[in-house]
């Protein structure tokens, strides 16, 4: 008997739910019955139409939208492996991912018609479908394929049939593709939602990157409780304070860069964020200084921080409402493992440490990866030991609680003395004429590598090198606080899912020294 394919989650949410306006894009509202009735459509013009078996990849390149999400609920039917691309791929990584995948079908919007027009003739892609009306490269209409498709519903998946293929997310080197199941996927839903308690009372926002794992919640979880989803086709502070409003959200998910752009927002005003129940953050860490400010302007909301990676389809722990709200050390921490989620902190080696030894996070759990897509050794190598090791470095405490204190690749080695980024961004962070931080390790003849900060000041506020510095030693060791300090006056780069790319921001200071900047 299987259970782990969502169609136990989303067929039973249409049956209790059928009538109710469900999912709502711009002047597009439709029900749950209309929803599957489309979903079910697009699931057998995928096969029928395009030729995309069970087991084929499809690609999908666009903005947020209700057409997305159909997309992610089609390969979830049975449609097909959906291969959700990274809105800020430079045209060589997105010709080399469609290349890896095979992947012979592309969706696209008007916005991006055009860089999968350009990598094209370089890829096995036989047909791109286009969301929308643009006048873009493109073979043949999304309405148009759903037209074509019959209402019944494709067979069901078995839960081990492979449903997402999503690379990792352009931060280190080529990316990745990491291949997940039903059973992975569902079995991440139903932590995720013993966790967060979602209900039909929600009415969720879509402004993380649907291609993203952080999407994940959003995507699966709200229509199998039979909650409410709307959209805003990209991040832009205004327009998710609006949207908001309008739709009386309850829940988003956010990065914690696009908190702070929001509250940082000439329009931002604390009351217009009042209908929100539940914000969770992740993905990056959370500066205290801001997380503080969460706390303070949304006194009545529930506040979770979730902590994972794709290759968990995507979460292990969770930081809950009750324990942001008694503040604390715990607020520094990345929260306890969900259920079925078993961590624990290895030394190069494999051994594991003790409570409150630093480490690498490793974890056992139903709802990992099947395997690097064509990587086998990096698969086996990410797997060594019957743990699945994530790269990020942290310790646990005796109650439980995953401290993270940074990625494994960006810890700083000076004088023989280990320094996480992170540790310094917190502390430069909590300068009041800080907007954004980020601290790297350069190359020194003295030290071997010398810490260095990248700020950008907020607006009108004024900073100099002896301030961060001086800032920084009053909240943190001699040996971490930064030789040096450069400022940008343009905004810090980040990847499609809002992270900082310290790759490039390490990357000029690097070359010709002889080490990977990744």
């Amino acid at each position: 008997m299987k259970e782990l394919i969502y169609h136990r989650s989303l067929l039973a949410s249409v049956d209790r739910h059928a009538d109710k306006i469900g999912f709502i894009d711009g002047p597009v509202s439709r029900t749950y019955s209309q929803h599957v009735g489309r979903v079910s459509q697009l699931a057998n013009a995928l096969g029928n139409e395009l030729g995309v078996a069970r087991s084929d990849r499809f690609a999908v390149l666009a903005l947020n939208s209700l057409p997305y999400l159909e997309l992610w609920h089609a390969a979830f039917l049975g449609g097909g492996v959906i291969n959700a691309l990274n809105l800020r791929l430079a045209a060589k990584e997105l010709s080399y991912i469609l290349q890896d995948s095979g992947t012979k079908v592309c969706f696209v919007d008007g916005y991006f018609a055009p860089l999968v027009d350009a990598v094209r003739k370089e890829t096995q892609i036989e047909n791109v479908v286009l969301i929308g009306d643009a006048d873009v490269p493109h073979d043949l209409r999304y309405e148009d394929v759903v037209a074509a498709g019959d209402t019944a519903l494709p067979g069901e998946p078995d839960e081990d049939d492979s449903v997402v293929l999503m690379y990792t997310g352009g931060t280190t080197g080529l990316p990745k593709g990491v291949l997940l199941d039903q059973r992975a996927e569902i079995l991440n839903m139903y932590h995720v939602e013993m966790a967060w308690r979602f209900d039909d009372n929600y009415v969720y926002l879509h402004q993380t990157p649907m291609f993203h794992a952080a999407s994940m919640g959003g995507i699966l979880g709200i229509p199998a409780a039979g909650g409410t989803t709307t959209f805003v086709p990209m991040f832009e502070p205004e327009s998710v304070m609006a949207a908001i409003e309008k739709h009386a959200v309850t829940m988003t998910v956010m990065v914690p860069t696009m908190i702070g752009l929001m509250m940082g927002h000439p329009n931002y005003r604390a009351e217009r964020l009042r209908s929100l129940v539940t914000l969770t953050y992740g993905a990056s860490p959370m500066p205290q200084a801001l997380l503080q400010k969460v706390l303070a302007d949304l006194p009545n909301a529930e506040i979770y921080q979730g902590y994972g990676m794709t290759e968990a389809s995507a979460v292990l722990t969770v930081l809950g409402p009750a324990e942001h709200r008694a503040g604390g050390d715990r607020l520094r921490s990345a929260g306890r493992a969900l259920p079925g989620v078993a961590l624990s902190i290895q030394d190069e080696q494999g051994h594991v440490l003790s409570v409150g030894e630093t480490g690498e996070v490793c974890a056992c759990t139903g709802n990992l990866m099947t395997e690097y897509w064509n990587k086998p050794d990096a698969t086996a190598e990410a797997f060594r030991g019957g743990w699945y090791h994530t790269g990020d470095a942290g310790y646990i405490d005796k109650a439980g609680y995953l401290f993270l204190v940074d990625r494994v690749k960006d810890m700083i080695v000076t004088g023989g003395e280990n320094v996480y980024s992170t540790e310094v961004e917190n502390a430069i962070a909590s300068h009041p004429a800080v907007a954004q931080v980020a601290v790297i390790g350069i190359p020194d003849d003295v030290w071997g590598e010398a810490v260095h900060a990248i700020v950008v000041l907020k607006p009108d506020f004024v900073a100099t090198q002896e301030d961060i510095i001086g800032h920084a030693r009053s909240e943190i060791a001699g040996y971490k606080v930064p030789k040096s300090v450069e400022f940008r006056a343009e905004p810090l780069p980040l990847s499609g899912a809002m992270k900082v790319l310290k790759r490039d921001l390490r990357a000029p200071y690097w070359e010709g020294h002889g080490r990977a900047v990744n």
